[in-house]
């Protein structure tokens, strides 16, 4: 059942055809939210947020530092979270997206000690609506998150999860499904997965597993963003 909210609408910026909004994307939806989605690239026009109520921002094989590796588009996706942020627009960060908002809010990114990669347990902050894991892991970049941010979820690695004004910030992905995870393999994260010394298709399989039980953790993480970000 969709639950009543009106009309309203999430954009995701992505940086990959074989990205999607996945189960954050489906959790927005039964939230009354239309789900819009927009390839950044070199070239593309500044980020329209008229009428956007919620901005998520994907993930990324770049680096965010890595200028001449990402590209000229860093420099519009940045410029449209610093506007999402002067409109009172929350922003959802996922991993690379999570290393955007940092960089763009006063933070800096920087390599994390190690490679994370698959299914982490992870202990967060319940009473901030971000629910423990275990949550999927692709990523070898840290947040040095901004002074004014609020820490909600770390390891041994990095920080897992934080929040800065109405914005959160999440360096795994909620949003992967098997399905998805199956066309990042297929477009060449089957290397940094073998590199990392796993199977892809054990992960792939350990993804099918686990993805009903994600979902729900998906929808508390969806709840507590938006009820803590959208006034």
């Amino acid at each position: 059942m969709t639950d009543d909210a009106g009309a309203r609408r999430a954009l995701f910026l992505r940086h990959h055809l074989e990205d999607d909004p996945g189960l954050v994307g489906a959790a927005l939806t039964r939230r009354g939210f239309t789900v819009d989605v927009l390839l950044v690239e070199d070239g593309a026009a500044p980020v329209d947020l008229e009428h956007v109520d919620v901005l998520c921002v994907l993930g990324s094989k770049w680096s965010v530092y890595d200028h001449e590796a990402v590209g000229g588009w860093i420099d519009t996706e940045l410029h449209a979270i610093r506007e999402a942020d002067r409109a009172g627009i929350p922003v959802l960060g996922i991993c690379f997206g999570s290393q955007a908002l940092c960089a763009a809010l006063g933070g800096s990114v920087e390599p994390a000690p190690r490679a994370e990669i698959g299914w982490v347990p992870l202990e967060a902050a319940q009473e901030h609506g971000l629910p423990s894991g275990p949550w999927f892991q692709f990523h070898a970049d840290q947040c040095i998150v901004p002074l004014d941010a609020t820490v909600l979820a770390r390891n041994d690695v990095c920080v897992q999860a934080f929040r800065v004004g109405r914005h959160l910030g999440v360096q795994f992905h909620p949003e992967l499904d098997a399905t998805q995870f199956s066309r990042w393999l297929d477009a060449g994260a089957d290397i940094d997965v073998k590199a990392a010394g796993l199977s892809p298709a054990a992960l792939l399989a350990e993804t099918v597993e686990r993805q009903s039980a994600a979902a729900p953790r998906v929808n508390e993480l969806v709840a507590g963003f938006l009820e803590r970000g959208v006034c």
